[in-house]
């Protein structure tokens, strides 16, 4: 194909709501669509008032398609049913609209892929965030071996991760996000011959700069003139969000001037998920039990209920839980004059958007010394450092928030330049849109697949979902 031909692209993505892979489609989408693109996005979920705002103004075509197939069974199964949803979402694309496009762009689950090279003769470009088979157990630490399961978990896991590794060998060409994720999934999947090429997520830095409105009745609601410890993840255990409150309370009692600093942790917040409200439960009683004041919101449109829980402060808390923030409170909070430091808590994250979302508005960020923040942040030499790489321990990041909050002026300006030019530089929507532009007519160039070979996949894929459904109707019936 023409380097200046125009593409016509699908994306394929399960869950369209608010978290680093979601803001990655929506980021790259935008940007491919500024390049001249066609491009639409299929998702089995998208919620209006639980997702990016890129999603639902019409900046973006959204095709949402309603499986008949829960997310799981009281609280069981989710990988099953994730690959059967997948499955249903591609064969209605198959049915309706596949033969349109010129490429597909798939991630998270890639149990779709040998269906749309087998039937649709397409080429498919798969972006990976992170092997699910590491993530199963609980997070994923290199070099630790993963915890022990039992028997039955092992016999349910076995055809997960074999399906998982086998469709994604079928891609054409295989994406990583970071050099960390690349190489964990190429020691993991022995099957893969592709080389993993690296493009890193970008941000659309016109957002994250953009003047805010301080009249804003969102912006208002967050705004404080306390300083302003920030942590954006969502609520989910692997996020690791107690150590930010474990290193507040430290330093809260270690240096007295530190009493008119706030922590305010924002995320997404999906009441459906058990794992968002066992989390959310979590770090309100930890806040209690290490005696800070709390507040928990949402934003003034959200129809997500607060969840109710005892001794609410509603007036300048020590750490304000908002669930669900708009994108006028995120620039709101990363654009703050009050706020001095963006805490970026989990541990061998596969890259973490969130340091690049801070740098890009100059702040310092302290972040764990593993996993993708290792290539997005630089801690060392002091001279040219962007923010501050430490184990994930509580007293120690207590030590950094110290030195943090105790920045001169002068080097807290060097810092933040630092900071801005490295993410301008790396990490910028339109450096992605161009690789990603480079990758998808790459793709294309390959021309018509061959039906061969694709078989057994298939099979196995399609065998799965039968079962399942077969599975399903008896406990729905």
């Amino acid at each position: 194909m023409a380097k200046s031909s125009k593409l016509r692209i699908a994306f394929i993505h399960p869950d369209l709501g608010i978290g680093g892979a979601e803001r990655l489609v929506v980021d790259a989408a935008l940007g491919l669509q500024s390049l001249g693109h066609s491009v639409d996005i299929y998702t089995s979920h998208h919620d209006s008032n639980h997702c990016f705002d890129e999603t639902r103004d019409g900046r973006l075509r959204i095709h949402h398609v309603i499986p008949p197939l829960p997310r799981s069974i009281q609280g069981k199964f989710h990988i099953l049913f994730a690959h059967a949803r997948q499955l249903h979402l591609t064969m209605h694309l198959m049915r309706t609209s596949a033969q349109q496009y010129d490429v597909f762009f798939v991630d998270q689950l890639s149990t779709c892929i040998p269906f749309l090279r087998m039937f649709c003769r397409k080429r498919v470009v798969f972006y990976c965030h992170f092997p699910d088979k590491l993530l199963a157990n609980g997070a994923y630490v290199e070099g630790r071996q993963g915890k022990n399961v039992s028997l039955l978990k092992s016999i349910y896991r076995f055809p997960m991760d074999w399906l998982e590794e086998a469709t994604t060998t079928q891609a054409d060409l295989i994406l990583a996000n970071s050099k960390f994720t690349a190489r964990v999934t190429k020691s993991h999947f022995s099957s893969l011959r592709h080389q993993l090429k690296v493009v890193y997520p970008g941000i659309n830095i016109a957002a994250y700069i953009s003047p805010i409105d301080p009249s804003d009745p969102d912006i208002l609601q967050v705004a404080s003139q306390r300083r302003t410890l920030l942590s954006l993840n969502r609520f989910e255990m692997k996020k690791n969000a107690a150590l930010a409150i474990e290193a507040f309370a430290i330093l809260r009692n270690k240096d007295r001037n530190t009493l008119d600093v706030r922590l305010v942790l924002a995320g997404g917040y999906d009441p459906r998920l058990e794992d968002n409200i066992r989390t959310l439960e979590s770090l309100i009683e930890l806040a209690r039990f290490s005696g800070l004041t709390y507040n928990i919101i949402t934003p003034l449109q959200s129809r997500v209920a607060v969840p109710s829980f005892p001794n609410i402060t509603l007036n300048e808390p020590d750490i304000l839980f908002l669930l669900n923030f708009t994108t006028a409170q995120r620039s709101g909070l990363l654009q703050a004059q009050s706020t001095v430091a963006l805490l970026y808590t989990p541990a061998n994250e596969h890259f973490g958007i969130g340091p690049v979302e801070g740098m890009i508005c100059g702040l310092p960020i302290l972040a764990c010394d593993s996993g993708g923040p290792t290539e997005s942040i630089v801690d060392q030499p002091t001279d040219q450092r962007t923010g501050w790489l430490y184990r994930p321990q509580s007293s120690v990041w207590a030590q950094a928030l110290e030195e943090i909050c105790n920045l001169s002026e002068t080097d807290r300006k060097a810092l933040s330049q630092r900071a801005r030019d490295r993410a301008q530089n790396m990490f910028g929507m339109d450096a992605m849109a161009k690789s990603l532009e480079e990758v998808l007519e790459e793709a294309v160039s390959m021309g018509p697949v061959s039906r061969t070979g694709m078989w057994l996949v298939m099979f196995a894929a399609l065998g799965l979902v039968v079962a399942l459904i077969v599975r399903y109707g008896s406990f729905s019936g």
